[in-house]
């Protein structure tokens, strides 16, 4: 550990010899196990590229309003596009930032006997002021999904499983990029940027503007600072990778606090997932981590399922309340009769491939 409350890690040493990727791996497997949160660094993302991604942010949030109304994430039944400032919630209540939705640009599936996941597999809405956004979010995707695989084979080997696990058992990843915005606040007391929260997948890459505060993660009970280091990138572990360790590497709750009006802040979480259909089978981790393990994290208002799919579609659902009133209530119905009938929901499906 720095001075920092998160561990940093660089991505280069598993280029650097055997012994280099050996001390990667293990310092990976430490800061999933005892944190869940690091900074990574070494992922060849270049300063260029950084800088044209956040003047691509900047300038769509400083498009007129109307021009990024006309792709409000109210009118893609795939929660893509556009969310106002309030528009999403965490733990029900409001988040203080404005955000696009970017994930796999995929024609809608319009079978009937989809399962109801497959409801988020469709088109992303791109602001026509701005089409060079779309541009610099694809070259943005596709670098930190090298950089992802990369994470997910070091975890892999470091667990005791074969290099290519998680491969095997991806499919086609589901990937997200969110753009955010989170304004200034002038309020006395700290505002929820997000609420706390813990993501519903695999792996989440962070990027954050440079010099900009406000992201806290929980460790042993209280709540820490994770300012941004610069070439580094925010890295956490979601419940599905919880899940395929039983609990040996952990899922953190994290947070941001608005900043103080008139500053703001940037910053875009790039989500790395299984395909929808995927389920992460147990890990069988040697006796020694296993012994370590502390089980799934039980929380029956927020069941951690087996099947990516039922997962995403779960924080969708909540996250977004207006585009599931407009596009889902069958599902919000459904969910609230079920939740109603056995006293809550279920807490964890262990059910695995």
């Amino acid at each position: 550990m720095s001075d920092l409350n998160l561990p940093i890690l660089d991505l280069s040493q598993l280029d650097e010899g055997r012994e280099a990727a050996a001390r990667f791996r293990d310092d990976l497997r430490a800061a999933t196990h005892d944190v869940g949160f690091f900074y990574l660094t070494g992922t060849g993302v270049t300063a260029e590229l950084e800088a044209r991604l956040h003047g691509a942010a900047r300038d769509f949030f400083a498009l007129p309003e109307a021009d990024k109304l006309a792709i409000e994430n109210v009118n893609s039944p795939h929660f893509r596009g556009y969310t106002r400032v309030g528009g999403e919630r965490t733990q029900g209540k409001v988040d203080w930032r404005e955000q696009i939705d970017i994930g796999p640009e995929r024609e809608a599936v319009d079978d009937p006997d989809a399962p109801d996941f497959a409801r988020l597999i469709g088109p992303n809405l791109w602001p026509e002021a701005q089409p060079e956004l779309r541009e610099v979010v694809s070259e943005w995707h596709d670098h930190l999904s090298g950089v992802a695989r990369k994470l997910l084979r070091a975890w892999a080997l470091s667990l005791g499983a074969p290099e290519n696990y998680f491969d095997e058992h991806f499919g086609e990843p589901s990937t997200l990029i969110k753009i955010v915005r989170y304004p200034g606040k002038d309020d006395p007391t700290p505002q929820q940027g997000v609420g706390a929260h813990k993501d519903s997948g695999v792996l989440t890459l962070l990027w954050i503007e440079p010099g900009k505060g406000g992201l806290q993660v929980q460790r042993d009970g209280r709540w820490v600072d994770a300012p941004p280091v610069p070439g580094a990138f925010v890295v956490n572990i979601g419940e599905l990778l919880e899940y395929a360790t039983q609990g040996y590497l952990i899922a953190t709750n994290h947070r941001v606090i608005s900043p103080r009006y008139p500053d703001d802040r940037i910053s875009v979480p790039f989500f790395f997932n299984p395909a929808l259909d995927k389920r992460l089978p147990l890990i069988e981790l040697p006796a020694e981590l296993a012994a370590e393990a502390r089980g799934v994290t039980k929380d029956p208002t927020n069941p951690i399922h087996a099947l990516y799919g039922q997962n995403a579609l779960k924080s969708r659902l909540r996250a977004h309340p207006d585009v599931a009133e407009r596009w889902h209530a069958d599902l919000v119905a459904a969910r609230a009769e079920a939740a109603g009938s056995s006293g809550g929901e279920a807490v964890v499906s262990r059910s695995s491939a």
